[in-house]
């Protein structure tokens, strides 16, 4: 039998609303993990060869997924399952996904050098303005007023949450910059894995943007890198993990979404991690957790949930009103 994720054609609602946000909360929990294990990894082997051994371990598990599911629904003769054909707009597509998002990380890596953490943090967390916009202009999405107060409330919470350490200094502009592209960048991504998900699979989009961003991530490692493999089992756990838990099961959970929720949504749930994070480090590393950001976390949820009641964050409910306003205007 076929996996529910690597089912491109089901219905929208095969899934009810409640548990895709259940799947989105586990889905950002698991990439929020993905700083504690990429500082675990680079213990052992650099930044750019833990990157490429995250991209082709994640590409190898999804090619075991995609094989053993297709000789499953071959050993039990289900024919359901529809194979998925590539146009030359498709692959464009999949190779444009794999080269934003490669940017976007290179540019937010970059930014940390140039710039402090919450800076390029509370720049980074202007994604959803991005996503929301290219949304509008390149899907035809429509946002209402209590979409647009829903993530404004949101932003806003995420940014309280690092405000206290926020700097503003002319000798980081370049930083600053650069986080803010890593957002853009960031946010194109999304959008063009909604693109994508009008037709493939979670599953498929992902295996193909992992083997195109292993092509674009080796040459850097290589020629960056004096060791691209961990020598010991000690060294392999943490880049293993972060392939799993965050490039598998987290960035599947977020594209599989993209089905039901549109781009713009998605970008703001994942303002939940700095969240996530920070109770993180608060009940393993005892780290300060003030009133302030109790209040910021509180303004984030109901942003949240503000968006989420809002005309924008289900493409269903668009798609509805969309057809409903074509029939009231050929009516007229």
């Amino acid at each position: 039998m076929t996996s529910t994720l690597e089912s491109p054609q089901q219905q929208t609602n095969s899934l009810s609303t409640p548990m895709l946000l259940f799947l989105l909360v586990v889905g950002v929990f698991t990439l929020s993990l993905a700083a504690i294990f990429i500082r675990l990894s680079e213990q052992y082997i650099g930044p750019n060869a833990t990157v490429f051994n995250r991209f082709w371990i994640a590409t190898a598990i999804f090619g075991l997924w995609r094989g053993s599911t297709a000789i499953a629904s071959r050993i039990s003769g289900d024919s359901s399952a529809q194979k998925e054909t590539y146009a030359l707009p498709d692959l464009l597509l999949l190779v444009v996904s794999a080269t934003v998002i490669s940017i976007s990380h290179i540019c937010w890596a970059w930014s940390l050098t140039q710039t402090n953490v919450a800076n390029a943090n509370l720049l980074h967390n202007l994604t959803p303005i991005f996503a929301t916009l290219g949304g509008w202009l390149l899907l035809g999405h429509n946002f209402d007023r209590r979409f647009l107060t829903g993530m404004i409330l949101t932003i806003a919470g995420a940014i309280a949450i690092g405000i206290q350490d926020l700097q503003i200094a002319t000798d980081q502009l370049i930083g600053d910059a650069l986080a803010l592209l890593s957002a853009v960048f960031y946010a194109a991504n999304f959008i063009v894995m909604e693109k994508l998900r009008d037709k493939f699979s979670a599953i498929s989009v992902q295996l193909w943007s992992c083997l195109f961003r292993c092509f674009l991530t080796f040459p850097v490692a290589v020629f960056t890198e004096a060791q691209i493999f961990p020598s010991s089992l000690e060294g392999w756990v943490p880049v293993f993990c972060l392939a799993l838990f965050c490039q598998v099961i987290g960035s599947v959970i977020l594209v599989y979404s993209l089905k039901q929720f549109s781009s713009g949504f998605i970008s703001l749930f994942l303002l939940l991690e700095p969240i996530i994070t920070t109770t993180l480090a608060w009940i393993f590393f005892a780290e300060h957790l003030s009133f302030f950001n109790l209040l910021a976390f509180l303004v984030v949820l109901v942003g949240i949930y503000i968006a989420k009641s809002g005309q924008g964050a289900n493409k269903e409910n668009m798609k509805i009103l969309a057809e409903d306003a074509t029939f009231e205007s050929e009516a007229g």
